[in-house]
């Protein structure tokens, strides 16, 4: 397992955990909730993407740019 699934699963956790807390605020309607609710959304995202490439990154057969002939 690479490391960037890793650190886009613990992203993706931590993001999710400021969603919850966020929404569970949302009726105080301070500035501090509102950025939460942003950055949780955009922490989620940055773990899923980082954590989506990483895999098929993985998954992928090796690009050889040199294998085409020569014109």
């Amino acid at each position: 397992m690479s490391f960037f699934v890793v650190l886009g699963a613990l992203a993706a956790i931590v993001g999710l955990a400021l969603l919850v807390t966020a929404i569970r605020h949302q009726r105080e309607q301070l500035p501090r909730y509102a950025a939460m609710l942003i950055g949780g959304m955009m922490m989620t995202a940055f773990g899923l993407v980082i954590g989506g490439f990483a895999i098929a990154y993985q998954r992928a057969a090796p690009l050889d740019l040199n294998a085409a002939a020569a014109e």
